[in-house]
């Protein structure tokens, strides 16, 4: 590829900025020479920002320090299509990308730098993983201390075949910590099968855990298998285990002790080879105390016990979750939503949540849907969430408490402003605009320097 820019400048620049793949080109030094408007959604940084850093600083590929495909391009000639990698952005959310490299040379064919296009495949990669359910730790975001410690806990947990107990209010995303948990063992390859307790009568529960032979009874015209079965080799999630009825309580406890089960109108026994995750929202030791559940089976399910905790407890993973959840459901309708306007983020970060991460989920594709695109504001929210003549007060008294907040973390961090934005856990560029924004004053030095 000849880079002959310096003809039709204008007219390069208005081809790039138009393209809706991210464009980044680089120098023979690796540092970036343009980064259109595409790329600045993706990665969540201005194209000023961008300018003259190295690619690996502002890209941040998964690739990058073992196997550059641009350097490869680079160094070979040889032009990478279609090669699916993943970018890490301001908020530190990894995206799914497919990139493509070419290099350019000048008129006497010498190599002077390369180009990578990337196309987002966050919507392509939601819909599989709709379809599939293949869902890792990474798909859990959060920067909470509480879901950090959950998650560095995963892979110990994963390794082993110990029954799981998750618990948590409703909505709190118990069963993705299951598919995580089964995604990262060895039964990977196996299925990861989910049963509600809840969602059927007691007299079907038992039908649809253990299955039936033909003739079972009325109506029974041929064996179904049961989801333990169906789960073979692989994991059983029982979501709602504390409801599960008496009877099926003695039948469970029987597989967990014994790892067999006999399938309704059967005289045959089989082995039930899976792992059992289970999960609820209900007081288990309330249950045990008063009857209504097994003691003994509460103890074979809670040898490993997770508890997830509401939205409400870890509100700094708020905007990362909204944001999140924006480039989601834009990317699924088509829309170009930049964001959420600050009224509309204090309103929600005072919100209480009690349907926790769905009902936040369920909110901001309202927004999605009713945004034409820009940012959301508080007319595009559920009208439930329609504040009163308060809001004025309640968005003021927000900025002044991330004003603060900010404030103290750079104090503690004596003024240095990057340890200050790991340790908020946000991109230095996020929390550069967020101090231009909040005015706050910065001392001439800073602990960058040496006194």
């Amino acid at each position: 590829m000849l880079l002959k820019t310096d003809l039709f400048p204008e007219r390069f620049e208005a081809v790039i900025q138009s393209i809706s793949d991210g464009v980044v080109t680089v120098d023979s030094n690796w540092r970036i020479t343009c980064f259109n408007r595409a790329a600045e959604q993706i990665i969540g940084i201005s194209r000023s920002k961008a300018l003259g850093q190295h690619c690996y600083e502002v890209l941040k590929s998964n690739t990058c320090r073992d196997a550059c495909p641009l350097q490869y391009t680079i160094e070979t000639g040889q032009p990478v299509v279609d090669l699916t990698v993943y970018l890490t952005n301001a908020d530190g959310i990894k995206v799914p990308v497919s990139i493509c490299t070419a290099v350019f040379r000048d008129k006497r064919g010498k190599v002077i730098g390369g180009a990578e296009t990337f196309r987002d495949l966050r919507q392509v990669e939601w819909f599989r993983k709709e379809i599939e359910k293949s869902y890792t730790f990474e798909d859990i975001v959060s920067k909470s201390p509480k879901i950090k410690k959950i998650l560095d806990l995963l892979p110990t947990i994963a390794a082993s075949e110990s029954a799981v107990l998750i618990t948590g209010e409703s909505g709190t995303g118990k069963e993705l910590f299951a598919r995580a948990i089964h995604n990262l063992s060895k039964r990977s390859n196996h299925p990861f099968v989910a049963v509600n307790c809840g969602g059927f009568p007691d007299t079907l529960i038992e039908s649809e855990l253990f299955g039936y032979e033909a003739g079972a009874f009325t109506g029974a015209t041929k064996a179904k298998p049961g989801r333990f079965a169906l789960a073979k080799g692989g994991t059983l999630f029982l979501d709602e285990i504390g409801d599960l009825p008496p009877l099926l309580q003695v039948k469970l406890l029987r597989v967990l002790q014994e790892k067999t089960y006999e399938p309704l109108g059967s005289v045959r026994t089989v082995k039930a080879d899976v792992r059992i995750v289970t999960a609820t929202h209900h007081n288990l030791e309330a249950m045990v105390k008063n009857g209504r559940f097994r003691e003994d089976l509460y103890f074979r399910i809670n040898v490993i016990k997770l508890k997830i905790p509401p939205l409400r407890e870890r509100k700094e993973d708020l905007p990362l979750l909204i944001n999140h959840f924006i480039n989601r459901f834009s990317t699924i309708q088509g829309k170009d939503i930049s964001g959420i306007s600050s009224d509309a983020l204090a309103l929600l970060m005072n919100y209480s949540y009690p349907g926790n991460v769905r009902e936040l989920e369920n909110i901001i594709e309202h927004g999605c849907v009713l945004c034409p695109g820009g940012l959301i504001h508080i007319k595009h929210l559920p009208e439930w969430l329609h504040p009163g003549q308060e809001m004025a007060k309640v968005a003021t008294g927000f900025r002044e408490m991330e004003k603060e907040l900010i404030i103290s973390v750079l104090k503690k961090n004596n003024w240095n402003r990057l340890a200050a934005a790991r340790e908020l856990g946000i991109h230095k560029t996020t929390l550069f605009r967020k101090i231009k924004r909040l005015q706050i004053k910065l001392p001439d030095k800073d602990g960058r320097h040496k006194k």
